[in-house]
Protein backbone atom coordinates (compact mmCIF):
# COMPACT_ATOMS: atom_id res chain seq x y z
CA UNK A 1 0.00 0.00 0.00
CA UNK A 2 1.35 3.77 -1.23
CA UNK A 3 1.44 5.15 2.50
CA UNK A 4 -0.06 8.55 2.72
CA UNK A 5 3.08 9.89 4.08
CA UNK A 6 4.64 9.52 0.97
CA UNK A 7 2.27 11.57 -1.25
CA UNK A 8 3.07 15.55 -1.80
CA UNK A 9 -0.63 17.65 -2.53
CA UNK A 10 -0.21 20.38 -5.04
CA UNK A 11 -2.81 23.05 -5.42
CA UNK A 12 -2.93 24.33 -8.57
CA UNK A 13 -3.68 27.81 -8.34
CA UNK A 14 -0.64 29.57 -11.11
CA UNK A 15 -3.61 30.04 -13.92
CA UNK A 16 -4.94 33.63 -15.50
CA UNK A 17 -8.36 33.59 -14.37
CA UNK A 18 -9.26 34.26 -17.76
CA UNK A 19 -12.94 33.02 -17.34
CA UNK A 20 -13.13 34.84 -14.81
CA UNK A 21 -12.28 38.27 -15.71
CA UNK A 22 -8.74 37.53 -15.31
CA UNK A 23 -9.10 37.38 -11.53
CA UNK A 24 -7.05 35.44 -8.93
CA UNK A 25 -9.21 32.24 -9.32
CA UNK A 26 -7.99 30.75 -5.60
CA UNK A 27 -8.13 33.63 -4.19
CA UNK A 28 -12.19 33.99 -4.52
CA UNK A 29 -14.49 34.00 -1.41
CA UNK A 30 -16.34 30.89 -0.95
CA UNK A 31 -18.35 30.64 2.13
CA UNK A 32 -15.60 33.18 3.83
CA UNK A 33 -12.60 31.73 2.90
CA UNK A 34 -10.30 31.65 0.05
CA UNK A 35 -11.37 28.86 -2.59
CA UNK A 36 -7.55 27.49 -2.71
CA UNK A 37 -7.61 27.13 1.50
CA UNK A 38 -10.95 25.12 0.94
CA UNK A 39 -9.13 22.77 -1.25
CA UNK A 40 -5.66 22.68 0.38
CA UNK A 41 -7.81 22.31 3.78
CA UNK A 42 -9.40 18.92 1.96
CA UNK A 43 -6.34 17.95 0.42
CA UNK A 44 -4.64 17.76 3.89
CA UNK A 45 -5.74 14.65 5.80
CA UNK A 46 -5.17 12.63 2.31
CA UNK A 47 -1.46 13.55 2.04
CA UNK A 48 1.63 13.52 4.23
CA UNK A 49 3.14 17.43 2.96
CA UNK A 50 1.37 19.82 0.83
CA UNK A 51 2.54 22.90 -1.57
CA UNK A 52 0.53 25.39 -3.61
CA UNK A 53 1.77 26.58 -7.20
CA UNK A 54 0.89 30.09 -7.59
CA UNK A 55 2.01 33.01 -9.89
CA UNK A 56 0.33 36.11 -8.52
CA UNK A 57 -0.59 37.54 -5.03
CA UNK A 58 1.98 34.99 -3.23
CA UNK A 59 1.72 36.66 0.10
CA UNK A 60 -1.98 35.35 0.09
CA UNK A 61 -0.62 32.03 -0.47
CA UNK A 62 1.80 31.96 1.59
CA UNK A 63 -0.63 33.22 4.61
CA UNK A 64 -2.25 29.53 4.35
CA UNK A 65 1.32 28.49 6.04
CA UNK A 66 2.44 25.69 3.05
CA UNK A 67 5.55 26.28 0.98
CA UNK A 68 4.38 28.46 -2.45
CA UNK A 69 5.90 28.09 -5.83
CA UNK A 70 5.22 29.44 -9.39
CA UNK A 71 5.40 28.11 -12.83
CA UNK A 72 8.82 26.81 -13.74
CA UNK A 73 7.87 27.85 -17.21
CA UNK A 74 6.87 31.60 -18.35
CA UNK A 75 3.92 32.66 -19.44
CA UNK A 76 1.16 30.88 -17.71
CA UNK A 77 1.33 27.65 -20.40
CA UNK A 78 -1.33 25.57 -18.04
CA UNK A 79 -1.45 23.05 -15.38
CA UNK A 80 1.53 21.28 -17.05
CA UNK A 81 3.74 23.81 -15.57
CA UNK A 82 2.43 23.59 -11.66
CA UNK A 83 2.83 19.94 -12.62
CA UNK A 84 6.46 20.68 -13.39
CA UNK A 85 7.06 23.35 -10.41
CA UNK A 86 5.26 20.37 -8.07
CA UNK A 87 7.78 17.98 -8.94
CA UNK A 88 10.93 20.23 -8.73
CA UNK A 89 10.00 20.81 -5.36
CA UNK A 90 8.57 17.42 -4.08
CA UNK A 91 10.37 15.33 -1.31
CA UNK A 92 8.10 12.22 -1.36
CA UNK A 93 8.00 9.45 -4.20
CA UNK A 94 4.43 10.34 -5.09
CA UNK A 95 2.54 13.52 -6.05
CA UNK A 96 -0.95 14.67 -6.41
CA UNK A 97 -2.63 17.65 -7.97
CA UNK A 98 -5.21 19.43 -7.45
CA UNK A 99 -6.85 22.73 -8.86
CA UNK A 100 -7.57 25.21 -6.53
CA UNK A 101 -11.28 25.90 -7.96
CA UNK A 102 -12.57 22.56 -7.35
CA UNK A 103 -12.86 22.41 -3.59
CA UNK A 104 -15.62 19.57 -2.98
CA UNK A 105 -13.47 16.89 -4.29
CA UNK A 106 -13.96 13.17 -2.95
CA UNK A 107 -12.62 13.02 0.43
CA UNK A 108 -11.14 9.61 -0.42
CA UNK A 109 -9.72 10.89 -3.87
CA UNK A 110 -5.75 10.00 -3.11
CA UNK A 111 -6.12 7.07 -1.41
CA UNK A 112 -8.52 5.49 -4.30
CA UNK A 113 -5.75 6.70 -7.18
CA UNK A 114 -3.02 5.53 -5.00
CA UNK A 115 -4.53 2.24 -4.53
CA UNK A 116 -5.23 1.65 -8.19
CA UNK A 117 -1.96 3.05 -9.57
CA UNK A 118 -0.36 0.07 -7.08
CA UNK A 119 -2.95 -2.40 -8.02
CA UNK A 120 -1.90 -1.50 -11.75
CA UNK A 121 1.65 -1.02 -11.21
CA UNK A 122 0.71 2.17 -13.15
CA UNK A 123 2.91 5.46 -12.95
CA UNK A 124 0.31 7.84 -12.62
CA UNK A 125 -3.51 7.38 -11.96
CA UNK A 126 -6.18 9.82 -12.71
CA UNK A 127 -10.18 9.91 -11.90
CA UNK A 128 -12.63 9.19 -14.83
CA UNK A 129 -15.87 9.82 -14.05
CA UNK A 130 -19.26 10.36 -16.78
CA UNK A 131 -20.85 13.23 -17.56
CA UNK A 132 -24.25 12.81 -20.21
CA UNK A 133 -23.71 9.77 -20.54
CA UNK A 134 -19.57 10.13 -21.73
CA UNK A 135 -16.63 8.92 -19.90
CA UNK A 136 -14.71 12.53 -18.89
CA UNK A 137 -11.46 12.04 -17.21
CA UNK A 138 -10.31 14.92 -14.81
CA UNK A 139 -6.35 15.27 -15.85
CA UNK A 140 -5.88 18.09 -13.23
CA UNK A 141 -6.71 15.49 -10.52
CA UNK A 142 -3.31 13.96 -11.13
CA UNK A 143 -1.42 11.69 -9.40
CA UNK A 144 2.55 10.54 -10.32
CA UNK A 145 5.25 9.25 -9.53
CA UNK A 146 7.87 11.73 -8.60
CA UNK A 147 10.69 9.84 -10.93
CA UNK A 148 8.67 11.40 -13.67
CA UNK A 149 10.01 14.72 -13.43
CA UNK A 150 12.95 14.21 -16.00
CA UNK A 151 9.70 13.06 -18.52
CA UNK A 152 8.12 16.16 -17.76
CA UNK A 153 11.25 18.66 -18.18
CA UNK A 154 11.94 17.34 -21.60
CA UNK A 155 8.19 17.33 -23.12
CA UNK A 156 7.76 20.65 -21.76
CA UNK A 157 11.00 22.18 -23.00
CA UNK A 158 9.90 20.25 -26.44
CA UNK A 159 6.85 22.80 -26.49
CA UNK A 160 4.40 19.83 -25.04
CA UNK A 161 1.55 21.64 -23.03
CA UNK A 162 -1.46 19.02 -23.08
CA UNK A 163 -1.68 16.86 -19.91
CA UNK A 164 -2.93 13.78 -21.77
CA UNK A 165 -0.45 13.87 -24.02
CA UNK A 166 2.05 13.60 -21.73
CA UNK A 167 0.60 11.11 -19.36
CA UNK A 168 0.03 9.28 -22.86
CA UNK A 169 3.84 8.70 -22.75
CA UNK A 170 3.16 6.65 -19.13
CA UNK A 171 1.47 3.86 -17.71
CA UNK A 172 -1.71 5.29 -16.64
CA UNK A 173 -4.29 3.76 -14.80
CA UNK A 174 -7.88 5.97 -14.70
CA UNK A 175 -9.99 5.42 -11.86
CA UNK A 176 -14.28 5.48 -11.96
CA UNK A 177 -15.78 8.01 -9.42
CA UNK A 178 -19.34 8.09 -9.23
CA UNK A 179 -19.74 11.34 -8.31
CA UNK A 180 -18.94 13.89 -11.11
CA UNK A 181 -20.57 16.52 -9.43
CA UNK A 182 -17.66 16.47 -7.15
CA UNK A 183 -14.98 17.57 -9.61
CA UNK A 184 -17.59 20.94 -10.46
CA UNK A 185 -15.11 23.92 -11.15
CA UNK A 186 -15.71 27.11 -10.96
CA UNK A 187 -14.41 28.54 -14.22
CA UNK A 188 -16.74 31.91 -14.04
CA UNK A 189 -18.48 33.59 -11.41
CA UNK A 190 -21.52 32.14 -12.21
CA UNK A 191 -19.72 28.79 -11.42
CA UNK A 192 -19.05 30.36 -8.01
CA UNK A 193 -22.02 31.53 -7.07
CA UNK A 194 -22.95 27.98 -8.02
CA UNK A 195 -20.98 26.36 -5.71
CA UNK A 196 -21.79 29.07 -2.67
CA UNK A 197 -25.22 27.82 -2.40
Amino acid sequence: MIDTQDITGLILAGGRGSRMGGVDKGLQNLHGMPMALHALLRLQPQVGALLVNANRNLAAYESFGVPVWPDALPDFPGPLAGFLAGLEHCETPWLVTVPCDTPRFPEDLVRRLADAAEAEGADIAMPITEEDGRPQVQPVFCLMKASLLESLVRFTGEGGRKIDRWTGQHRRVEVPFDDAAAFFNANTLADLRQLDV
